[in-house]
């Protein structure tokens, strides 16, 4: 099999709403690294009205998928993502993986999920 994927990626709309109907609304980062090496992702989160947020750190072992929640994820200072608040993600791996996002909103009874591949370079 072809190994796949890039190094870098972009999510430009990302959001982790408080707001939940009985289950918590969530985000994930999903990685495929269908290469032999284990990866580590870092992450960094941009937004309109504040500095990043950088040393979000996660792993995707080598041949494995792994979907990052965006709603149990710490920065390397503890801080977590934010609610309530739009932001991009810069997506860096150490080898080649593939990244789609996905949410999954909650905030009314009629629950929605959205899903996108993100952009590489």
């Amino acid at each position: 099999m072809k190994k796949a994927g890039k190094k870098l990626w972009f999510i430009a709309d990302a959001y982790y709403d408080s707001q939940s109907n009985h289950q918590p609304s969530h985000e994930s980062v999903c990685v495929l690294n269908t290469s032999e090496v284990n990866a580590v992702i870092t992450m960094t989160l941009y937004f309109e009205d504040r500095p990043k947020m950088k040393g979000f750190v996660s792993h995707c072992k080598a041949g494995r998928t792994h979907h990052i929640r965006m709603d149990k994820i710490k920065s390397k200072s503890g801080e977590p993502v934010p609610q309530d608040t739009p932001y991009a993600i810069v997506v860096e791996s150490d080898v080649p993986v593939v990244v789609q996002y996905t949410r999954l909103d909650t905030a009314q009874a009629e629950m929605a999920l959205m899903t996108t591949m993100g952009y590489s370079e």
